[in-house]
C-alpha cells in the first residue's frame, strides 16, 4: 500500500502510470459483462406534465418546482444581469453536497479502480460506467426510503484509510446554481466484496473505455481527473514506445519540465478574471418567466433553443428505488467541448478559458477552449460566436487526438450529449489575453487539488487527456482479467 502523504506523491504517480499501461482484460470481455448486467439494470422513462410529476409540487405563487419532502432539489427562476446583456432562465437549486467516490486497491503492485455499472433516467443508453459511489445527500441519508448505497462507508469513515483525493467541485454552472459534489478517491488494502454490478478495472482499461461513445459517465470522469497522475519520474512507468505527442504530454505531467506561465501568474490571472466579473443574479418567479413559456408538458425557451424543463416518471431496475418522478433539463442540440493543445519547448500545453457561468460559487472557473452548442448561436449576433470554435470544427483529422460523444449527468439532464475533443493546433494567444491562457497539464493537476478552479467540462477533458498518455503502449498484464 502506497503512502500518499507528502514525499510519496511521485511514487503514487508512477504506480498509476503502471495501471494506465496495464490492460489485463479485453474491452470485448468488459462489454459482454456490461451487456449482461444491462438486463437487470434499466429504466423506463415516460414524459409527464410538470404539474403532474409524482412526489413534486409547483408553488402556486412563484411556480417553483420542489419535492414534497423539501429535499433533493428544486427548479427556480433566475434573473441574470451583466454589462453586456440580461436574461432569465430556469435553474436547478440543489444546495446539498453529494459524494462521488472511487475505491482504489493494488493487485500485484498495479492499482485497480472499483467501478460501477449504473443506470440513470437521463442517459440516452441507460447504463453507463460510474464511480464506486455516486449519491446525493438525500439519497445516502435515506430520504428516498430505498436500499442503502453500497460502499458508502469507505467514503464517510476515512481516518483509518488513505485518502488519495478529497475536494469539493462544481457542476454545470449554466444549469445548476452553486451545485457542489465531494470528489473522493480512497485507497484500501483489505479484501472488498465485489457486489453485483461492480468490477475492478485498471486505469488503462478505463482509458480504453473512455474512447467508447457515451459509456463512461460524467461523474466517473470528474473523479478520474483528480487522480494524482502528474509527478516526477512518471514517464518511467510507461516504458518505451511513446510517439512525439505522448512524449510532450508526459513532459507536461512533470512540474520540473516547466511551463509558459508560473503558478503565481496563473493564480493572479484567475483572481483578476474573478474580480472583473460583473455577473449579478437574483431569484425571480419561475411562473411567467420572461423569455420562457409553458407547453402542455414542458417549460421551453421562446426561441426553441438552449434547453427545456421537462417532467418524467421513471421505472427502474438495479437502483435503490424502483420508481419515482422528477423534473429534468433537456438541452437543445449536441455540444462541442474541446481543448486546443500545442507544444512549447517540447512540453504540451492546454489552452484554457476563464469562463463566467451564472451558477458558479466564485463567478469564474477555468473551462475548455471551446464549450458551446453551435446551433444556439444561430439566434445570436455573429460576434457572439465562440472564439476557436471554427479551429476545432475545421481541424485536420490527423490533428484530432481525442473525439468521442459523451453525456452529462443523467440524474438531472435528459440526453445531454457533448462531443469531447482534443485538437493539436498552431494557434497562439497573446500573453496578456484576459480570457485565455496556455497551461501545462501539471498546472491543471495542481489546481485540481483545490475547489472551484476547473469546471466539470474541463475536468472531463483532463481525464480524456490522461487517457492519451499510454494509448498504443503495451505494458505487462496480469492474471486478473476475471475480476
Amino acid at each position: 500500500m502506497l503512502d500518499v502523504t507528502t514525499g510519496a506523491h511521485d511514487a503514487l504517480s508512477q504506480a498509476l502510470a503502471r495501471s494506465a499501461v496495464a490492460r489485463e482484460g479485453k474491452v470485448s470481455d468488459f462489454l459482454a459483462w456490461f451487456t449482461d448486467f444491462r438486463v437487470r439494470a434499466y429504466t423506463t422513462v415516460e414524459r409527464m406534465p410538470l404539474h403532474a410529476i409524482d412526489g413534486w409540487k409547483r408553488d402556486a405563487g412563484t411556480g417553483e418546482l420542489r419535492h414534497r419532502s423539501g429535499q433533493f432539489f428544486s427548479v427556480k427562476g433566475l434573473a441574470v444581469e451583466s454589462p453586456d446583456q440580461c436574461w432569465n432562465q430556469p435553474i436547478i437549486h440543489q444546495p446539498e453536497v453529494g459524494i462521488l467516490g472511487i475505491l482504489i486497491k493494488d493487485f500485484d503492485g498495479v492499482p485497480h479502480l472499483l467501478m460501477q455499472a449504473k443506470v440513470e433516467p437521463g442517459n440516452r443508453n441507460g447504463l453507463q460506467l460510474s464511480p464506486t459511489v455516486q449519491a446525493t445527500r438525500s439519497n445516502y441519508t435515506g430520504v428516498h426510503r430505498g436500499r442503502a448505497v453500497p460502499y458508502l462507508e469507505y467514503f464517510q469513515r476515512t481516518p483509518s484509510r488513505r485518502v488519495v483525493a478529497d475536494v469539493r467541485q462544481s457542476e454545470q454552472g449554466s444549469w445548476f446554481y452553486r451545485k457542489r459534489n465531494r470528489n473522493m478517491i480512497v485507497q484500501v488494502n483489505e479484501e472488498i466484496e465485489v457486489r453485483d454490478g461492480f468490477r475492478w478495472l485498471t486505469l488503462g482499461e478505463i482509458h480504453d473505455l473512455l474512447a467508447e461513445e457515451d459509456l463512461v459517465n460524467m461523474d466517473a470522469r470528474t473523479v478520474l481527473s483528480c487522480l494524482p497522475f502528474a509527478g516526477l519520474g512518471v514517464e518511467r512507468g510507461f516504458g518505451a514506445g511513446r510517439n512525439s505527442f505522448q512524449a510532450a504530454l508526459l513532459r507536461s505531467l512533470d512540474a520540473h519540465s516547466g511551463a509558459l506561465s508560473t503558478e503565481r501568474e496563473i493564480q493572479s490571472w484567475v483572481t483578476e478574471a474573478r474580480t472583473r466579473c460583473e455577473l449579478r443574479t437574483r431569484w425571480t418567479p419561475l411562473r411567467g418567466l420572461s423569455g420562457w413559456h409553458d407547453t402542455a408538458d414542458a417549460m421551453v425557451h421562446d426561441s426553441g433553443r438552449f434547453f427545456s424543463v421537462i417532467g418524467v416518471q421513471v421505472t427502474a431496475g438495479g437502483r435503490e428505488v424502483t420508481s419515482w418522478g422528477q423534473p429534468m433539463i433537456e438541452p437543445y442540440g449536441t455540444g462541442v467541448i474541446a481543448f486546443l493543445v500545442r507544444e512549447f519547448d517540447g512540453v504540451l500545453h492546454v489552452l484554457v478559458r476563464a469562463r463566467e457561468e451564472v451558477g458558479f460559487s466564485d463567478a469564474v472557473e477555468l473551462g475548455p477552449t471551446v464549450q458551446c452548442v453551435p446551433e444556439n448561436y444561430d439566434v445570436l449576433p455573429a460576434g457572439a460566436r465562440p472564439r476557436f470554435l471554427d479551429d476545432v470544427l475545421g481541424a485536420d483529422p490527423e490533428r484530432i487526438r481525442f473525439d468521442s460523444v459523451l453525456s452529462e449527468e443523467g440524474g438531472r439532464f435528459f440526453h445531454a450529449l457533448n462531443r469531447y475533443m482534443i485538437v493539436e493546433t498552431d494557434t497562439d494567444v497573446a500573453r496578456d489575453d484576459p480570457d485565455f491562457r496556455w497551461m501545462a497539464v501539471h498546472q491543471l493537476a495542481a489546481l485540481l487539488r483545490h475547489s472551484h478552479y476547473l469546471n466539470v467540462q474541463a475536468r472531463s477533458l483532463v481525464a480524456c487527456l490522461h487517457s492519451l498518455v499510454a494509448g498504443g503502449i503495451t505494458g505487462t498484464t496480469g492474471p486478473h482479467a476475471a475480476r
